[in-house]
């Protein structure tokens, strides 16, 4: 080697490093430093190179030499490098990590793998701080000061996402490793069941979706949800599920065999997660609009039918794999039949109310605009959930569109809702953020009166997460409440001394 020392005459050339005043341990540690670099990139090179069976074997007897040293600070890098480079590294040894902390500590994620997969608990323990940073996540975005209609919980893409520090971390952890895959995913049923948090549901699919993004052909060919998912992660980019993807994912549905029942479970898992349900409720509201510019009925409108069996199933998640009955819920033919047109009945109210306002002075006739709601459509509001979805997807969709009436007349009913839905911190949360388009409106007592102390106010002995929600719409809108009226709701807002809030 050029400019190199041989190593028979090194011995003689060291007492010229004692001239210049270069201790003799700090040469011994940088030579040794040296070594242990090339070694580690040797390492390297033999686990690329070569078939399967002869590079492995070189490792394992570097590893049956080097093991003994694991302990020692400057040779462990070259114990866990050889490790890592080993599909299978001999269980005895992975006991030994194991059982100490500071080596399992220090080995690769390639090597925890192995100890993981036959190590439930233990993986449980590495995987539960991030499943708790994953909801507080999506709970801290619901109870965020901030309220915008146009950045709000379901603005994120899907893709922008599964891109978060948690999602990373677990594909991290999974690799390409199904049977720690299936353990993530049967942590998450439990939790969903044991907490009925839909935000497990969502996790669900951005891990899959993380994996399709990173070609874990392994894990993504036998999920029987993965084409589902990809077809249904399409449509919630676009907040909108077509034709041609409608009947894509009917051939899912449909194509469930006999014996393979339990993937309902899982596909009505991934449907439960609030970005499809949030896509599939836009979408019926689409095609409701559309079959009253058509002058349809719902029950001949074929796509229709099908953004309503995905919600049953989205929205049934729950109880389908709490009982374990694997079996799509029937779809209730009065929702087709009745909530349905009485909910276009609605729109075509304000229609009407509408075009009697732009019509000219002499040709108008006076007109009041309808303030009651029939008792069958709070009663199915109250007792079937599709139709309460619906429901309070038409309730922000009329406050977006800053329909003031229609809004009024819609609000008591909301107050009784299935498994009180109305006061779910997903639904709080956006329609507090389309209350903002309803800003000057505030300044009217009258119209803060049906909005505090008609629906808030008196639903705050329901849910305790009432009060965050109103203050953060106070806090967005004090300054246009009257101040006397501020006061008042100032002194209703004062937590008891019994509440908690957890801030």
């Amino acid at each position: 080697m050029e400019n190199g020392v041989l190593l028979p005459s090194l011995q003689s050339a060291l007492p010229f490093l004692d001239l210049h005043s270069i201790p003799r341990l700090e040469f011994h540690q940088t030579v040794f430093d040296e070594l242990r670099e090339k070694l580690l990139e040797r390492v390297s090179t033999i686990a690329s190179e070569g078939k399967d069976g002869n590079r492995y074997s070189k490792l394992e007897e570097l590893l049956e030499k080097c093991f003994p040293l694991v302990k020692m600070p400057s040779i462990q890098p070259v114990v866990m490098c050889v490790m890592k480079h080993l599909p299978k590294v001999p269980e005895k040894k992975l006991k030994l990590v194991m059982a100490d902390k500071d080596l399992y500590k220090a080995c690769a994620v390639e090597v925890k793998r192995q100890i993981w997969q036959d190590n439930q608990a233990l993986f449980g323990d590495e995987v539960s701080p991030l499943l708790k940073q994953y909801i507080l996540e999506k709970e801290n975005i619901l109870l965020s000061s901030d309220l915008s209609v146009l950045h709000n919980f379901f603005s994120l893409s899907p893709k922008t996402r599964r891109q978060g520090e948690v999602v990373h971390k677990l594909t991290q952890m999974i690799g390409k490793n199904v049977k720690l895959y299936d353990m993530v995913l049967q942590f998450l049923r439990t939790l969903f069941l044991r907490t009925r948090n839909v935000h497990y549901c969502t996790l669900r699919a951005e891990l899959l979706m993380s994996l399709h993004d990173l070609d874990v052909s392994e894990i993504c060919s036998v999920d029987p949800c993965h084409k589902f998912t990809w077809c249904l992660d399409a449509c919630i980019r676009e907040k909108y599920v077509d034709a041609k993807r409608a009947r894509e994912l009917q051939g899912f549905l449909d194509g469930v065999k006999k014996g393979q029942e339990q993937v309902l479970g899982d596909l009505s898992m991934i449907l439960c997660d609030p970005f499809a349900i949030n896509t599939l409720a836009l979408s019926t509201m689409r095609s409701l609009q559309e079959l009253i510019t058509q002058e349809s009925l719902p029950r001949d409108n074929h796509e229709l039918h099908l953004l309503l069996r995905m919600l049953s199933l989205g929205l049934g998640a729950w109880d389908m794999i709490d009982s374990q009955v694997f079996k799509e819920p029937k779809l209730d033919a009065e929702l087709i039949t009745k909530f349905l047109p009485l909910l276009m009945s609605l729109v075509v109210d304000d229609y009407t109310f509408n075009v009697e306002h732009k019509l000219p002075t002499e040709e108008k006739v006076p007109v009041t605009y309808p303030n009651t709601l029939p008792d069958v459509f709070t009663k199915f509001l109250l007792e079937n959930r599709i139709a309460c979805e619906i429901g309070l997807y038409y309730l922000l969709h009329i406050t977006k569109q800053r329909n003031k009436n229609s809004l009024l007349r819609l609000l008591p009913a909301i107050k009784e809702t299935y498994n009180d839905t109305g006061f779910t911190d997903i639904f709080l949360h956006l329609f507090t953020s389309n209350l903002t388009l309803l800003s000057e409106e505030f300044g009217s007592e009258e119209f803060c009166g049906h909005i505090f102390e008609g629906f808030f106010l008196v639903s705050l002995t329901k849910k305790e997460n009432i009060h965050r929600h109103v203050l953060r719409l106070l806090l967005h809108l004090h300054h246009k409440v009257a101040p006397t009226k501020l006061e008042s709701l100032q002194k209703a807002l004062e937590p008891t001394k019994t509440v908690s809030w957890g801030w």
